[in-house]
């Protein structure tokens, strides 16, 4: 499967929550809740699914990115159906584009810590002082 633009939009009929989308830069109200590019393989979601919440926890912050997530948890957003559009010509961008429907159902759910990739740098730094 090739590129795929996800889109997290809260059901146009859910009110409830609407407090919980809105928009960071300008505190205005939107339907959408989240995007994701999604390069794997890995299956589109499905009713059920919950969109990720992240989090900064300013003791876990990373002092080389300062204010980036450190943990993340399931969100109270749950996906309730789901669109599928194939893209229909050789250039397009993305593969897919797949909008989830999502209504607004709260649960209690812990922060789990975001596991950090080593930059191509660190891995290069670290090859060279172990001799590898």
């Amino acid at each position: 499967m090739g590129r795929k633009y996800i889109i997290f939009r809260a059901d146009w009929r859910e009110e409830e929550g609407a407090s919980q989308r809105l928009l960071a830069h300008t505190g205005a109200c939107t339907d959408i809740l989240s995007e994701h590019f999604d390069s794997s393989n890995r299956a589109i979601p499905q009713p059920g699914y919950r969109v990720p919440e992240f989090h900064n926890v300013p003791a876990f912050d990373d002092p080389e990115v300062p204010g980036t997530s450190t943990h993340w948890c399931r969100g109270n957003w749950q996906v309730v159906r789901v669109e599928e559009y194939p893209m229909g010509t050789p250039e397009s961008e993305f593969e897919m584009v797949v909008i989830c429907y999502c209504q607004y159902v709260p649960i209690q759910t812990e922060l789990k810590p975001i596991k950090r990739m080593e930059s191509p740098q660190s891995v290069t730094e670290t090859a060279a002082v172990s001799g590898g």
